[in-house]
């Protein structure tokens, strides 16, 4: 009715805004299909079984989690070892024996890191909740929000840092660090959520202790707010045409490559068995 009369009385339409995570993000743009599997279908499609280096990883995060938990004086290594053997599950090793190797690598891994790092300020968030909403260009409205648990949120000079623990097979580096848009994301939600300047983000390597940082401008979080806004805008469009009765193997399609041999999703994927074949439950364990 307003168009026809041709009165506009300059009311805003509301935006909608689409909300996402980091992990969220980086399924879609690794592979459509599997964003589908993993987000959309109900109920979920078979998945594979467990795989050792997340069993590995989700130990370590937990006792790390657990012990920054503990009063100061009680985060000495002996209780990081300890928080290490009430967490430990065998779930996608080979066998006891293998388990048992990786539970005492484990072990010493935390039981270095409590000696080698000070571990004795309380940090600000530990498996934290950020959220905020965000546009990808300066001076817009908010075209999404932004979510997601970061490891460990620390407070160091006044600012925040974004701290995320790595299990894997080699050690990361300040490139590594900067090109993580996770972290660019976390750093740009917790500033928001906490309302303290973050733009320091540091990657936690435990088997070796390396600790590779870098220090984001606001034009690289810019960079990484617009590649997140594209992704959004894509993933939302998608969405919303499978729920208006498009095709999902269209909207949502495969992209097979050598990751296909660990996807948790092989099991339902035609195209991922085709591409590689399966990896067995340990094969990506640190050496």
């Amino acid at each position: 009715m307003k168009d026809q009369m041709g009165f506009d009385f300059g009311v805003a339409q509301p935006v909608r805004l689409t909300k996402v995570s980091p992990a969220r993000l980086a399924t879609f743009d690794d592979c459509p299909r599997r964003y589908r599997l993993a987000y959309l279908e109900r109920p979920t499609p078979q998945r594979t079984g467990p795989w050792a280096h997340s069993t590995l990883g989700a130990v370590v995060h937990n006792a790390l989690r657990a012990l920054f938990d503990l009063p100061v004086l009680k985060r000495v290594p002996q209780r990081a070892v300890a928080l290490v053997a009430e967490f430990w599950k065998d779930a996608g090793f080979e066998s006891e024996e293998q388990a048992a190797r990786y539970r005492a690598r484990a072990k010493g891994w935390v039981a270095e890191y409590v000696e080698d790092n000070d571990v004795t300020h309380d940090p600000v968030g530990l498996e934290r909740w950020v959220s905020a909403p965000v546009s990808g260009t300066p001076g817009e409205r908010p075209s999404m929000i932004i979510e997601g648990r970061a490891d460990r949120i620390d407070a160091r000079d006044g600012s925040l840092v974004i701290v995320d623990y790595k299990t894997g097979r080699r050690p990361p580096d300040e490139y590594e660090a900067r090109a993580s848009q996770a972290l660019a994301l976390y750093a740009v939600a917790a500033a928001r959520t906490l309302r303290m300047p973050c733009t320091t983000v540091e990657l936690h390597h435990v088997p070796t202790g390396t600790i590779a940082a870098a220090e984001h401008t606001p034009e690289s979080l810019r960079r990484h707010l617009q590649r997140a806004e594209e992704t959004a805008g894509d993933l939302r469009l998608a969405t919303d045409t499978l729920d208006a009765g498009g095709d999902g193997d269209v909207l949502f399609p495969p992209r097979p490559d050598r990751r296909c041999a660990w996807c948790d999703f092989r099991p339902s994927c035609a195209a991922g068995r085709q591409a590689a074949p399966a990896a067995q439950p340990w094969d990506l364990l640190a050496p």
